[in-house]
């Protein structure tokens, strides 16, 4: 999308000049990280493969979508979290640029439930996450607590945005989806969705 069409709600200030307009958010997943996935584990073992991941960067060998790489090269201001895959998959597109690596933006808890029987990670992640969606923290971030820090996330990248910045953000699956009810209450509307694939986005504006 031309990046014209993405500046038409202009105001107009009380001298009745043209105001500057506010910028667009853009909100990626990272790529796919260095995982693997085949393994059968109990609960306990997948809290440690949870931590493994957190500390792994991306698979070798990809290459960032182009329309992503457009969309860093329109923005003034790139922000990533500060885990390796997202700060990784920043690099990836950023071609040299500075990032602002934020630890507001990193992912949501995954603590699992006891239950038993070996299970896949997929399957785990799963289960965490309705658990902790439920309300079962085991003394990490509880749903209330990251709610909050995306309310702190999106006031982060639309600070910029309405002085009339592009923003891109690197960042992760369920926090990214976490920001999307807090951009829509201030009136951000999403105008491209490449729904939550890995290196997928979406591009909000400003209502009028």
């Amino acid at each position: 999308m031309p990046e014209a069409a993405l500046h038409d709600n202009a105001e107009v200030d009380p001298s009745g000049r043209a105001a500057t307009p506010p910028g667009s958010i853009t909100i990626a997943r990272h790529g796919r990280p260095a995982a693997d996935r085949s393994v059968r584990l109990d609960w306990r073992e997948f809290i440690e493969w949870w931590s493994a991941y957190d500390q792994s960067g991306l698979t070798p060998g990809q290459a960032p979508p182009a329309a992503l790489v457009e969309r860093a090269q329109a923005a003034a201001v790139l922000f990533s979290s500060t885990l390796p895959r997202a700060m990784e998959t920043a690099r990836a597109v950023a071609e040299g640029r500075a990032v602002l690596h934020d630890p507001i933006f990193v992912e949501a808890p995954m603590p699992p439930p006891p239950w038993p029987g070996r299970l896949s990670p997929r399957a785990w992640g799963v289960l965490a996450r309705c658990a902790w969606w439920l309300g079962r923290a085991a003394g990490q971030e509880t749903r209330t607590e990251a709610e909050q820090r995306a309310e702190a996330a999106v006031a982060t990248l639309t600070a910029r945005a309405l002085r009339g910045d592009n923003v891109l953000l690197l960042a992760h699956g369920w926090f990214n989806r976490m920001m999307r009810p807090v951009l829509r209450a201030q009136g951000w509307r999403c105008i491209a969705d490449q729904g939550d694939t890995y290196w997928s986005f979406r591009v909000y504006v400003k209502r009028r």
